[in-house]
């Protein structure tokens, strides 16, 4: 499979970076950790380089802000995929906010081009109640300028589970869970690698959205269903919705949206 797909002119244009106001940026070597056996850059592990390069920039700017952020919905428009030993160089800032929330936006280049852009929104959340709360006004002073005026909405929009969909467990292990003792944003692209791994084609789009934290004693369970250059996912604590995804695939890429005999490692 090519590394850039061939009607890449047809996909969603990339954010540019603001004219002014804050930008961050960061740059990780690809290691052997990162990628699958046939070298491409996996999706959990462009979650954690988005979670790194975030958190170097706040990091970086010395806020004290009394709250945390949890994710609420990423989507991730790939124009080509990272291979393993290039060096990754990530920009971003905060392109859009609202009451509670607010919206970055990462770009992801290797040998001088822009590959991939990631566009997360992430909730305010209490560090003492859980609950969502107002993004506070040193925020704004820092970040506010790059946004140039844009809103975002939190607002989540994929469907329920199919119940013509297949389902297998997904056993959540120890190492699985983060600081604020809830599964980490990784393991939730993990299981949409699963899905990818058979596969006969690789997403130009893929969206995640986060509906309930994933807990220690979860019964978790993936589930998917496959269409022509579609996959959609859920992981589900019995019945109950924790997580979708949704990967579409390039029109003007090859591919069925089958599972293919051999599977594909990218």
């Amino acid at each position: 499979m090519d590394t850039v797909p061939p009607d890449a002119a047809a996909l969603p244009h990339f954010l540019p970076l603001p004219d002014t106001g804050r930008v961050f940026t960061g740059g990780y070597p690809i290691r052997r950790t990162d990628v699958t056996p046939g070298g491409r850059l996996r999706f959990d592990a462009v979650a954690r380089y988005l979670q790194d390069v975030a958190e170097d920039d706040i990091a970086q700017t010395d806020l004290r802000e009394p709250y945390h952020w949890l994710v609420r919905r990423s989507a991730i428009t790939i124009r080509g995929y990272p291979q393993r030993g290039q060096r990754l160089w990530l920009a971003t800032f905060c392109s859009a906010t609202g009451p509670r929330w607010a919206e970055r936006t990462t770009t992801l280049s290797a040998s001088g081009t822009e590959l991939i852009q990631a566009r997360a929104v992430w909730t305010a959340i209490t560090r003492t109640t859980g609950e969502s709360c107002a993004i506070g006004p040193g925020f704004h002073r820092v970040y506010g300028p790059a946004t140039q005026g844009r809103r975002v909405s939190a607002r989540l929009s994929h469907p329920r589970p199919d119940p013509s969909a297949q389902v297998r467990d997904w056993p959540l292990r120890a190492s699985d869970f983060d600081a604020a003792g809830h599964v980490g944003n990784t393991v939730h692209w993990q299981a949409a690698e699963e899905v990818i791994a058979g596969l006969d084609w690789l997403p130009a789009r893929a969206e995640m959205e986060y509906h309930h934290p994933i807990l220690p004693g979860d019964r978790l369970r993936l589930a998917y269903r496959l269409g022509p250059g579609r996959a959609d996912i859920w992981l589900l604590n019995d019945a109950r919705r924790l997580a979708s995804a949704r990967l579409t695939r390039d029109p003007g890429e090859p591919g069925t949206g089958g599972a293919p005999t051999g599977g594909n490692d990218g």
